[in-house]
């Protein structure tokens, strides 16, 4: 089995559902807190990609910070993409990848698709 490699948040319940239901498969994991090692443009793009996914679609969209400063605005997807490296607490949590593919851990059911 090839390694998974999770975004997590070790606050976030569903981050660690998702990263019990690893676990829980023996399966060998990279565990990256992705607010703390900031995520570069190259490793989002490469993310977003896995994930099949524009950069809003993974904005979490009830943080205090997105309804303050984003809410209701137009950006490129460029302009999502630096938003996101500049305030990671708004990328959607947890994202597991395994080579060429990623899923969202909402629910962490889904993470199912990689073991």
């Amino acid at each position: 089995m090839s390694k998974l490699k999770i975004y997590h948040n070790p606050r976030c319940s569903k981050s660690r559902e998702t990263l019990q239901l690893i676990n829980n498969a023996q399966a060998d994991v990279e565990i990256i807190d992705y607010q703390k090692a900031s995520i570069t443009k190259k490793e989002l793009e490469d993310v977003l990609m896995k994930l099949n996914m524009i950069p809003e679609q993974i904005v979490r969209k009830g943080e205090t910070l997105y309804k303050s400063n984003y809410k209701d605005k137009k950006f490129s997807n460029e302009e999502w993409i630096q938003i996101l490296i500049e305030n990671p607490i708004l990328i959607e949590r947890p994202i597991v990848i395994k080579g060429n593919k990623a899923v969202l851990g909402r629910p962490p059911e889904n993470v199912n698709e990689l073991l």
